[in-house]
């Protein structure tokens, strides 16, 4: 399984964290939201609270709920309940909405209710406390004193209490002549706090998108001196040695890894020159000294008795001298270009009448090999004819050595895209995974158990021949019987037509 990349990896943990944070910070924010709503809403409770008192001759009860409920800031009454209960336990007031299921043992257990209702006239004024204060019973004044306690008032609560419609939030507080609680509704405030949840809902997904965006793009310019690294790796060739990785605005933490990499790239572009340098320099001095012992050896040959022993060997050192000859030829011009030194006589060829030529060679070479030739449209390059000629010998020459007893090469020329391709295929044996990789290299030799007078090289010089005219020499196809390659270069028009 294929890992997912560092950028995506970056990206997605950053937008992790920063999601995590903001989910978190939104539960929190809710949660603190909610507990201030409770303290306010606690505060206005114990503020409102009235004491329980005795009604003044003649004056009416009015409900308070009406007034209570528009001063804590609710558009409905009935989502504030008041009870009232005098010292005896008997049940002086309740809002006709209370909620039956309401209990108030969690405030106070003094807290209880009496089936017995005061009469009208014993019910409080609207908020009690009006006229003189009044007296508490003489034996609870006198238990009071006993107890070394002076009469005094105390608030339970706030608590919150499950009742009809909801959570209720409840505030009491007993004193010498009753106990009275005040409940609000809190399906206002979860309403409120619905909205804010719906609110986060909506606006978290899209700022976690924005976030995983900018995790994103945050990484790609994190990553980009790596990116820069990399496409200057994949240019590096034989003739890029000489790029280097701009250090100029990168950061410091990637500025050791690119001095390193241009220190490299340095140490690679020193050595190959002075490789570059022996091969060439050592192929053109062995260039006169083989041409010399060529023509000794021909004179040789020539002066010795015909057919005898001596001009027997005399014909095969000279034969190897001719081998060494082409090694030293070979090897001049993949010397030329890998230094990029390659010199082109370039004018018009026609590559179609260059086919048909090396197709009679191929004729005379194996005439026990089945060849065809198929030349669609005329086609034309611009290039050094002598030097395609080797290229295309080259290729040949490869098809017919490795090629089966009694098989065939086919030979096609045909112009795409802009570019003649040449396709060579020729009948072979099995071609192994590290063979298919090698088959470029120098003086690799396919297969080592077949005698063949090949050296290795004439695959790679056909490439670099391709490749020095601006294109290239590919094995494109491999099947258990045959093989394929395909020689592109860029076409031009028919020189008559300029």
């Amino acid at each position: 399984m294929r890992s997912p990349s560092l950028r995506l990896r970056l990206a997605l943990l950053s937008s992790a964290l920063a999601g995590g944070v903001l989910v978190g910070f939104a539960l929190l924010s809710g949660w603190l939201t909610y507990q201030a709503k409770l303290e306010r809403l606690d505060a206005q409770l114990a503020n409102r609270l009235p004491p329980p008192g005795r009604p003044r001759n003649g004056e009416t009860w009015i409900p308070p709920e009406a007034a209570l409920a528009q001063e804590m800031g609710f558009a409905d009454p009935e989502a504030v309940a008041l009870v009232m209960i005098d010292h005896s336990q008997t049940l002086r007031y309740q809002s006709p909405h209370w909620p039956p299921d309401l209990a108030l043992t969690v405030l106070d257990p003094g807290f209880a209710w009496s089936a017995e209702a005061a009469p009208e006239e014993n019910w409080p004024d609207a908020l009690g406390g009006h006229g003189s204060r009044p007296r508490l019973p003489p034996n609870a004044q006198r238990s009071m004193r006993q107890r070394g306690m002076a009469p005094e008032r105390e608030t339970l609560g706030p608590v919150t209490v499950a009742g009809a419609g909801g959570p209720w939030r409840v505030v009491g507080r007993v004193a010498p002549l009753g106990r009275v609680a005040i409940a609000v509704s809190l399906q206002a405030v979860h309403q409120e706090m619905g909205t804010l949840l719906r609110i986060y809902w909506l606006t978290i997904p899209g700022a976690l998108a924005l976030l995983a965006g900018g995790s994103w793009w945050l990484a790609g310019r994190a990553l980009s001196p790596l990116q820069t690294l990399s496409h200057t790796v994949t240019q590096v060739t034989a003739q890029g040695l000489h790029q280097r990785v701009p250090q100029a605005g990168a950061d410091r933490e990637f500025q050791p890894l690119i001095a390193a990499f241009n220190a490299m790239l340095e140490r690679l572009e020193r050595s190959f020159h002075q490789a570059s340098r022996f091969s060439g320099d050592a192929a053109h001095e062995l260039k006169t000294p083989l041409a010399i012992l060529q023509g000794e050896l021909e004179q040789a040959m020539h002066q010795a008795e015909a057919g005898s022993p001596l001009q027997q060997t005399l014909g095969h050192l000279l034969d190897e001298v001719s081998r060494l000859g082409g090694i030293v030829r070979k090897l001049l011009l993949l010397s030329l270009a890998d230094a990029g030194q390659m010199g082109l006589r370039r004018e018009p060829v026609a590559m179609g009448a260059l086919l048909e030529e090396q197709q009679e060679d191929l004729s005379l070479l194996a005439p026990d090999l089945t060849t065809t030739l198929a030349v669609e449209g005329d086609l034309w390059v611009q290039g050094d004819r002598d030097l395609l000629i080797q290229g295309l010998q080259n290729l040949i020459s490869n098809a017919i050595k490795y090629n089966l007893p009694q098989g065939w090469i086919r030979i096609v020329g045909r112009q795409q895209s802009g570019q003649v391709c040449v396709t060579v295929a020729n009948a072979a044996q099995p071609l192994t995974a590290a063979a298919q990789t090698r088959l470029f290299d120098r003086f690799y030799r396919g297969d080592p158990s077949r005698t063949t007078d090949g050296l290795g090289l004439g695959l790679s010089l056909a490439r670099e021949i391709a490749r020095a005219h601006g294109g290239d020499l590919r094995l494109t196809q491999v099947t258990p019987t045959a093989v394929q390659f395909d020689l592109t270069l860029p076409a031009v028009s028919h020189p008559s037509s300029a």
